[in-house]
Parts: structure tokens; C-alpha cells; sequence
């Protein structure tokens, strides 16, 4: 296992949003949806997420999620991906969300 500092892990900005609207990514290599969430002072951002095997897209509008949101955007087939969704991998390979446990307001920094 590799150490960072506090400096290196305060550089990465994890924060808590909610999720405003799911869409199916039929384009995606893998089975996918479009994520749009609220970061409060960070602003509205979108991704691309794994998580269809867990998660119905009804289930997920208004649910609080943890983001990374400073890693440049990356293009993600046609789609332009603004922050990553974090989670674990389960055995079988699909991926749970990392999530609050009770609600935090939007662009909540992780410390």
C-alpha cells in the first residue's frame, strides 16, 4: 500500500450531490446511464456510471452520491463526463455507490 500526505489527499475534491435526472446510455460499451447531480457551490455536473445492475434509474433521481469532481472531464463515447461517481466493486463485478449515510447539503466536502 502506497501513503499520500494530507496535502496530496486534500487536493482531491470529493463532495456530496444529488442526483437530478438518470438517462439510459444505450451508446455505452457497457450497460450504463447518464447522471446529471447538483454539487451546491461546485455547480450541476454530469457522468457516465456503471451502476445499472444495482440501481433503476427511478431509484436514483433525488439520491445523495459522493463525486469527485476535479479530475479533468473525459469523453466517455459521445458523451463528456464532468466528475466520477465513486463506489466498490462487488464480487460479481457490479458497483455499489458510495453514499451518505444521512443528508448532507450539496457540495459538502469530504474530510
Amino acid at each position: 500500500m502506497n501513503t499520500i500526505t494530507w496535502k496530496e489527499f486534500e487536493n482531491v475534491l470529493l463532495a456530496v450531490g444529488t442526483i437530478l435526472s438518470v438517462e439510459e446510455f444505450p451508446e455505452a460499451k457497457k450497460p450504463a446511464y447518464k447522471i446529471t447531480a447538483d454539487f451546491g457551490e461546485f455547480g450541476v455536473k454530469k457522468t457516465s456510471a456503471q451502476i445499472t445492475t444495482v440501481y433503476s434509474s427511478e431509484e436514483l433521481v433525488g439520491k445523495q452520491i459522493i463525486g469527485v469532481l476535479n479530475f479533468p472531464p473525459k469523453q466517455i463515447g459521445t458523451y463528456m463526463s464532468e466528475f466520477l461517481l465513486t463506489g466498490f466493486y462487488r464480487e460479481d463485478g457490479a458497483v455499489v455507490m458510495a453514499v451518505p449515510e444521512q443528508p448532507v447539503p450539496n457540495g459538502r466536502r469530504l474530510s
